[in-house]
């Protein structure tokens, strides 16, 4: 986690009707997939099926990436680097956004309770996020760290502001499933950027005349690694939107169109000295309003197919006024000029590969395989755009 502008958060419209009890993914859906839904017409895949698809794709990931984290990315954030060897020189602005980036990862078990119980039913979302919640619990440890070595906070000072950080709690940024996945794909990018500039900064590489000439090889190798596990955390996220994008593309559009419009990081309402934090870390050229457009939501949105948050708004403008299926057509017949569908479909085809070749080394094949099943809503001309 990390921090960039804060802007406010607007509660969402709930719907008018109870999510049925039927369905068993009912906790982990938006709520307006979970209610007052058609009868599915023959040859179309129902919401039930949608939602055990998606439910398989995430267990077999939650599977793949524990096994790859376990492998590759097994840090201690106190073995793992030399602390004693930390730059004690550190210019006053670098402290305060490692404090900031400190404060803000405290939050971690809140970040870790909240969502997990919000997606208690799905195992492969659960347990991904009690496995995200650990190491997210690191990078807390490793800034830390940071800040006591730097040895111009002391324990005693550290120890109050933890108590004075923990004493509020943070909540969930919007009250359902789809939209908060679609949140940590954006925060999770974004904070994926602080660290990796803060790295740039540590080794000599800043190009703002306060900070040129700082160096030190230990806060450059804590920034780096502690950004390698949050791009493993976007790809994660990353690839859970492209299913439901994939299966619910109208609902999953509209959800990035309303995260984008109210999007701030983690925390901006509870950290101490927001004001200055910000204005450090924007001076620093570590985030700001620019970066957020350009390398993290362009970016996002090359991952999703999607050309711009334009063509987005003009997408979902443009299906809301298609008739739904009791008018005699489906609804989500213009989104398909919306974003690359073939792209997104690719992506989801190649998902199920890698999970399925993780489930061949295990075993898994033979007893209870995952299987790539495709959405035949989309129009198809011929062969699949996916089909590579």
């Amino acid at each position: 986690m990390s921090t960039v502008p804060a802007v406010c958060h607007a509660q969402l419209p709930q719907g008018n009707g109870a999510p049925s009890e039927e369905e068993p993914m009912a906790d982990v859906m938006p709520p307006n997939m979970l209610q007052e839904r058609p009868q599915t017409p023959a040859g179309l895949l129902s919401n039930r099926e949608k939602d055990r698809l998606i439910e398989r794709g995430f267990l077999g990931l939650y599977r793949w990436y524990t096994a790859r984290s376990q492998e590759t990315r097994n840090w201690n954030p106190d073995r793992s680097f030399d602390w004693r060897s930390l730059n004690k020189n550190l210019p006053p602005e670098v402290i305060t956004v490692l404090e900031g980036f400190f404060a803000v990862e405290q939050y971690a078990p809140d970040f870790t309770s909240n969502l997990v119980h919000l997606v208690r039913r799905s195992h492969g979302r659960s347990h991904f996020q009690l496995r995200w919640g650990s190491e997210e619990e690191k990078h807390a440890d490793a800034w830390e760290n940071a800040v006591l070595f730097s040895g111009q906070r002391s324990p005693e000072w550290v120890e109050e502001y933890k108590d004075r950080l923990k004493s509020q709690t943070w909540e969930l940024p919007f009250p359902d499933a789809i939209h908060n996945l679609v949140y940590t794909v954006f925060q999770e990018r974004a904070t994926q950027l602080n660290y990796l500039n803060m790295m740039k900064i540590a080794q000599g590489k800043s190009d703002k005349p306060h900070l040129k000439g700082v160096s030190d090889p230990v806060l450059a190798r804590v920034a780096q690694t502690i950004a390698v596990d949050e791009a493993a955390h976007y790809n994660f996220f990353l690839e859970g939107v492209r299913m439901y994008l994939y299966y619910y593309p109208e609902q999953t559009l509209s959800a990035i169109k309303n995260v984008i419009t109210q999007f701030s990081m983690p925390a901006a309402q509870l950290v101490p000295n927001w004001e200055h934090f910000f204005e450090t870390v924007y001076r620093a050229g570590i985030y700001g309003p620019r970066d957020f457009q350009r390398d993290v939501m362009q970016v996002a949105f090359r991952n999703l197919g999607i050309e711009s948050r334009k063509a987005l708004e003009e997408g979902i403008r443009k299906t809301r006024e298609v008739p739904d299926f009791d008018g005699g057509n489906f609804k989500t017949t213009a989104i398909w000029d919306t974003f690359d569908y073939g792209a997104v479909e690719g992506d989801v085809r190649r998902l199920h590969v890698k999970i399925q070749d993780y489930e061949k080394e295990i075993g898994f094949d033979a007893i209870d395989p995952t299987e790539f099943i495709e959405n035949p809503e989309v129009p198809r001309t011929g062969s699949s755009a996916a089909d590579d």
